[in-house]
């Protein structure tokens, strides 16, 4: 219960920042649209009634402010309005409904696993290289960390693009984001892992006569574990942003993304804000799994207390 403490301090300050700001972000708007529905309301401050009284507006019932959390397409909606919308996409539609968060989060995560389990073959295989050769280190490091200096927007469409002219299209490139994003976090947390071990635990192996790979296989890797999984919890979340980032130029129609582009091109902000919150809660549960995954193997390896 101590645990929970801090993070339900943190959501609910989060939350009455939220409420609290959804008053002057769509106040405007509402006062707008009372204007154009032949309302008339009511403002709680003086302030409120000097602002509103120049707009035309008699002030009387309901309260401009109660009308604010309830805006059909507010500036910013509040936190019931997306619940509801959530609620809605998530457990009242069909998972094969073109409306259900179920179905575009599929088509996301799927591109996301793909391009995870490449990035990660490929920044495992990196790492090893970048360890055991000095010319891999001299060369691949500088550019892998080059690589992350390119914006993801701008490097995506030409990614896409460039496959789509060759014939390749739908599922792997997407994955390709993803696994670009994914692969550096692999790389560095997996270097610093295998370069763990310290001199005296080296020289142990060297009196133990121990060839190189037992080196890397019975001290190395095992050592690198930890720092493989925080690498892992970082990469899963690149890889789900990178998947949504590809989804976004090629006007997808499935997707976490393709959802965050209806409600921006059709002026349906719930729509974007229930995406944004589905993609925050499905790496949320990715990381939450690898986690999981990370205190079983700990304490398999007696790396960590039962």
């Amino acid at each position: 219960m101590k645990s929970l403490l801090p993070i339900l301090t943190v959501i609910g300050a989060i939350l009455l920042f939220w409420v609290v700001a959804v008053v002057p972000m769509n106040m405007h708007l509402t006062a707008d649209q009372a204007q154009r529905d032949g309302l008339v309301v009511s403002p709680e401050t003086p302030a409120e009634r000097q602002t509103y009284s120049g707009l035309g507006l008699t002030l009387k019932n309901p309260s401009l402010i109660g009308l604010t959390y309830g805006l059909e397409r507010p500036r910013l909606p509040s936190p019931h309005q997306v619940g509801a919308e959530m609620w809605d996409t998530i457990f009242a539609k069909k998972i094969t409904s073109r409306r259900s968060l179920v179905y575009h989060g599929w088509v996301t995560l799927s591109a996301t696993l793909l391009g995870f389990a490449i990035g990660t073959t490929l920044g495992i295989l990196l790492a090893v290289g970048i360890v055991y050769s000095k010319a891999m280190d001299m060369s691949v490091m500088p550019w892998a960390i080059a690589s992350q200096t390119i914006p993801i927007l701008a490097l995506a469409p030409m990614i896409i693009v460039m496959l789509g002219a060759i014939g390749i299209q739908g599922l792997f490139p997407k994955s390709v984001i993803s696994a670009y994003l994914s692969f550096f976090p692999v790389v560095v947390g997996m270097v610093k892992g295998l370069r763990s071990p310290d001199a005296m635990q080296m020289d142990l192996l060297r009196t133990y006569n121990a060839s190189s790979a037992q080196g890397f296989w019975k001290l190395r890797l095992p050592a690198s574990v930890p720092y493989l999984f925080a690498s892992l919890k970082i990469g899963i979340s690149a890889s789900l942003v990178g998947a949504i980032v590809a989804e976004l130029p090629t006007g997808a129609r499935a997707g976490f993304g393709a959802r965050m582009l209806v409600g921006d091109q059709y002026g349906q902000p719930l729509v974007t804000w229930a995406a944004l919150f589905a993609a925050a809660i499905t790496a949320a549960a990715l990381v939450g799994l690898f986690s999981a995954i990370e205190r079983m193997t700990l304490r398999r390896m007696g790396m960590q207390a039962t």
